[in-house]
C-alpha cells in the first residue's frame, strides 16, 4: 500500500474527482479534472462536472441530523453517504466515458453536519464533524480517497474553514490586480488575492449567510427549494429596518478569521427572520428580496475587512446564478467590476468539487494546504485522511 501512495505521489498528471456536497444539501457535486503537477506549477483541467440529488427521503434525513438525531442516526448515515459519494464518482467516469480503474485519485469533503468554529459555554473545544465514509468511497471505487480535510486546522487551533482559498491561490496568484473570489453556497466566503500574492498576504473568511435563508424562506412560503434566477427577490421590495436588524449581527462585524455554517444562519434564524417580517405585515416577495439583500450587503460589508483595495470580484456558487443577488451585489460596490465564474470559462457550481481534487492532490504530494493566516491555526498542516 506505501508502495501504491509513494507511486502516485510521485505522479506528475493525475485524473482526480472531487466530491462536494455543501450547507444547502442539493446533491452531490462530483468533477472529474486532470491535475498537472503540484503546489504553484498546478494546472487543471475540467473533464466533467455533475450534481446528483439526494433521493428526497435522504434529505429530509440529512436536515433531521441538522436540527435532531442521535449517535445510531449519524452511524447510519455516515455510511449511507459513502455509498452516495461512491456512486456519484463512478457515474462522473460513465459521463466523461473514462474507466473508473484510469482514475488516480478522490478528494471527498463529506457533508457537514456540525462545526463548531468557536468554543462555547456547552461546548469549549472547537470541533466539526463531516460525513460521508470515505472507507466506503475507496473500497466501492477501488480509488485511494482522501476525507475529512477541515480537522487537522482545527486540531492545530483554527476555525477549519474556509479552505478553498489555499486553491485560489494555486490558480489566481499570479494576477496582476487585486481581487476577490466570493463564492456564494449556503454560506457565503470570500478570498482576498493581493496582486503577486504570497500564501501569507491571502485574506479569506466566511462572509455571513448564501442561499441558506433565501432558499429556506422560499420553501417555507412558495413551497421551492430555491429562487430560481432571483425572480422572487426581483418583484419585493427590501425593508430597510429589518436589513438593518440582520446586519447588525456579531458575525458580520466580526474580524476574521471567521467562519460560520448552518448552527448561526439556518432554521431557528431564518424562522426568527420571517416571524420578523411577518410582524411588520410584509408581503411574501418582500422576505425574499429582503432575505437576498442581506446576502448581498453582508458580502459588501466584508470588504472593511480587507486592507487593500479590491479592483474585481468573481462570484461562483449557486448564488451567481440568481440575478437579482447580483445585481444587489453590483448595486453595493458600484466601483468594483463584477463577474461571475462562468466569465473566466468555469462552472461555478463546479468550484468546490474542483477545489477538494486539488486539496486531495496536495495531500498525497505531501504539501500542507491550510493557510494558517486564514483559519487562524498555529501552524501549516497537511489536511485530510488517506482511504485504501
Amino acid at each position: 500500500m506505501l508502495e501504491r501512495l509513494q507511486k502516485l505521489s510521485t505522479k506528475n498528471e493525475k485524473y482526480v474527482i472531487g466530491l462536494m456536497s455543501g450547507t444547502s444539501v442539493d446533491g452531490i457535486d462530483a468533477a472529474l479534472v486532470r491535475i498537472s503537477g503540484n503546489y504553484t506549477a498546478t494546472t487543471v483541467d475540467e473533464i466533467a462536472f455533475e450534481t446528483y440529488p439526494y433521493p428526497e427521503a435522504t434529505r429530509e434525513l440529512i436536515f433531521r441530523l441538522f436540527d435532531d438525531s442521535n449517535s445510531a442516526d449519524i452511524c447510519h448515515m455516515n455510511f449511507l453517504l459513502g455509498g452516495l459519494f461512491a456512486d456519484a464518482a463512478v457515474n462522473i467516469t460513465k459521463k466523461a466515458g473514462i474507466d473508473i480503474q484510469d482514475i488516480d485519485l478522490i478528494g471527498s469533503h463529506g457533508q457537514t453536519i456540525y462545526h463548531i468554529p468557536e468554543p462555547t459555554k456547552d461546548y469549549p473545544l472547537k470541533s466539526t464533524l463531516q460525513i460521508g465514509e470515505s472507507a466506503v468511497i475507496a473500497h466501492k471505487t477501488g480509488r485511494i480517497t482522501v476525507s475529512d480535510f477541515r480537522t487537522a486546522d482545527m486540531a492545530a487551533g483554527g476555525v477549519g474553514a474556509p479552505l478553498v482559498p489555499y486553491t485560489e491561490f494555486l490558480l489566481f496568484s499570479g494576477s496582476n490586480k487585486n481581487i476577490a473570489l466570493q463564492n456564494i453556497g449556503g454560506i457565503g466566503n470570500i478570498t482576498a488575492i493581493p496582486q503577486n500574492a504570497i500564501p501569507e498576504s491571502i485574506i479569506a473568511f466566511d462572509t455571513g449567510p448564501g442561499n441558506m435563508i433565501i432558499d429556506y424562506l422560499t420553501q417555507k412560503i412558495f413551497g421551492r427549494s430555491f429562487d430560481k434566477n432571483g425572480e422572487i427577490a426581483a418583484k419585493g421590495a427590501v425593508c430597510p429596518q429589518i436589513l438593518a436588524h440582520l446586519m447588525d449581527s456579531w458575525f458580520i462585524k466580526k474580524a476574521p478569521p471567521k467562519a460560520t455554517g448552518r448552527e448561526l444562519f439556518g432554521k431557528s434564524f431564518s424562522e426568527k427572520l420571517y416571524t420578523l417580517c411577518k410582524e411588520k405585515n410584509m408581503l411574501d416577495a418582500d422576505i425574499i428580496a429582503t432575505a437576498t439583500a442581506f446576502t448581498a450587503q453582508s458580502i459588501s460589508y466584508s470588504l472593511k475587512h480587507i486592507p487593500f483595495d479590491i479592483s474585481q470580484i468573481i462570484v461562483a456558487g449557486g448564488g451567481a446564478y440568481n440575478h437579482a443577488l447580483m445585481q444587489m451585489i453590483s448595486n453595493s460596490l458600484p466601483s468594483i467590476n463584477i463577474i461571475a465564474y462562468e466569465q473566466i470559462g468555469k462552472n461555478s457550481n463546479a468550484k468546490e468539487a474542483v477545489a477538494f481534487a486539488i486539496l486531495a492532490n496536495e495531500t498525497i504530494c505531501g504539501n500542507t494546504s491550510n493557510l494558517p493566516s486564514v483559519t487562524g491555526a498555529s501552524c501549516s498542516k497537511i489536511l485530510g485522511k488517506i482511504s485504501i
